[in-house]
């Protein structure tokens, strides 16, 4: 059990002068839950603005049965990571981008949300109450979930008389199995992930069980993740379940456009802004299936797959293999936008916060 939550400064002279790691093996960290020490908290009543949140010992938290995320899933999440660079200094990515799109979220999901100020201290004062847990350079990252929930009791379908702020954190490794190793998508033609007018473009929490049937079914049968295709007329590609995906054709590289059911993922943002730094002619548009299955590479973006290739593709029992390896566009633009996280490149873009 975690001891009694110390304040920010103290937080700070624990994680500087405690023990500068937990007790986790570094080698074999995945993508999965490792409780920390310590989550933020902060709560607000409709209509007002959230004020002083606090840092408390990482556990279990008390809701009504008729709390609105419980009952009508009023709720969102964010994804960011923080990393331990060569000289020691922690350092954040982007935060501010995760801080805006929260907001436009909870706009659309009708809920209060924190400034961006608010949300960015937070997830500062989070990461280094938990500095211990921040992964070796090279080892893993830690991953960082802030939480905006309607915790207040409602019976009937309207917007929660109460919000809760949360931010929590774990160590996390590589979300697919080995550093870059191919993946294999089925692209679902049945089921889809969002709708036009539905809430697919922002990180609503109702966003994701919906995927988990195709998810389970495609597993099942060994393939590694979905790609889902637009709902209206089912012969466009979307989203994978949990990232966002691109493809290259004769050196042009094409992503499908956020027209409201596309998450815009500030991986997809960076690597976007990376790829036009490189030079390569970069496209946000409608992409036909045909021609995923037509291109020379395929790969995906998000804060947890960070750039994954991927090695196939299956559609209606066609399979289509892509160029993968040291020479493919995705592992260039990975090894910038990595080497930006961690420090090994200096950082031009002014993408990362300094926090320790």
């Amino acid at each position: 059990m975690a001891p009694p939550a110390p304040s920010v400064q103290e937080a700070t002279i624990h994680s500087n002068y405690g023990e500068k790691y937990a007790d986790v093996n570094w080698d074999e960290l995945g993508f999965s839950l490792t409780p920390t020490d310590y989550m933020f908290e902060m709560k607000c009543f409709q209509g007002e603005e959230f004020s002083q949140g606090n840092l408390i010992p990482y556990g279990k938290i008390e809701l009504s049965p008729a709390a609105a995320i419980l009952n009508y899933g009023q709720g969102l999440f964010e994804g960011l990571k923080a990393y331990r660079r060569e000289d020691g200094h922690i350092v954040l990515f982007r935060p501010e981008q995760n801080a805006m799109r929260m907001k436009m979220g909870a706009e659309r999901m009708c809920m209060t949300s924190p400034s961006v100020e608010q949300f960015i201290d937070a997830v500062k004062q989070t990461v280094l109450a938990n500095k211990r847990w921040v992964p070796p350079p090279g080892k893993g990252s830690l991953y960082i979930r802030p939480l905006l929930m309607g915790s207040g009791s409602i019976l009937g379908v309207a917007p929660a008389p109460e919000y809760t702020f949360l931010v929590y954190t774990s160590p996390v490794g590589n979300y697919y199995k080995g550093i870059g190793t191919p993946i294999n998508l089925i692209v679902e033609d049945k089921l889809h992930r969002a709708t036009p007018g539905g809430a697919g473009g922002v990180k609503t929490i109702a966003n994701y069980s919906p995927v988990l049937q195709a998810l389970t079914q495609a597993k099942s049968k060994g393939f590694s993740d979905v790609l889902f295709l637009d709902a209206k007329t089912g012969q466009n590609i979307e989203e994978v379940s949990a990232c966002n995906i691109f493809i290259v054709k004769d050196k042009i590289i094409s992503t499908p456009a956020t027209l409201g059911t596309i998450l815009p993922g500030v991986t997809r943002k960076s690597i976007i802004d990376i790829a036009l730094d490189f030079g390569f002619q970069v496209e946000e548009r409608v992409i036909p299936v045909e021609e995923l299955m037509d291109a020379d590479e395929v790969f995906c973006t998000g804060t947890a797959v960070v750039v994954n290739p991927v090695g196939s593709v299956t559609y209606q029992g066609i399979r289509v293999e892509y160029k993968t390896g040291v020479e493919a566009v995705s592992q260039k633009l990975c090894a910038m936008l990595t080497g930006i996280q961690t420090g090994r490149i200096e950082d031009n873009m002014g993408w990362t916060v300094e926090i320790d």
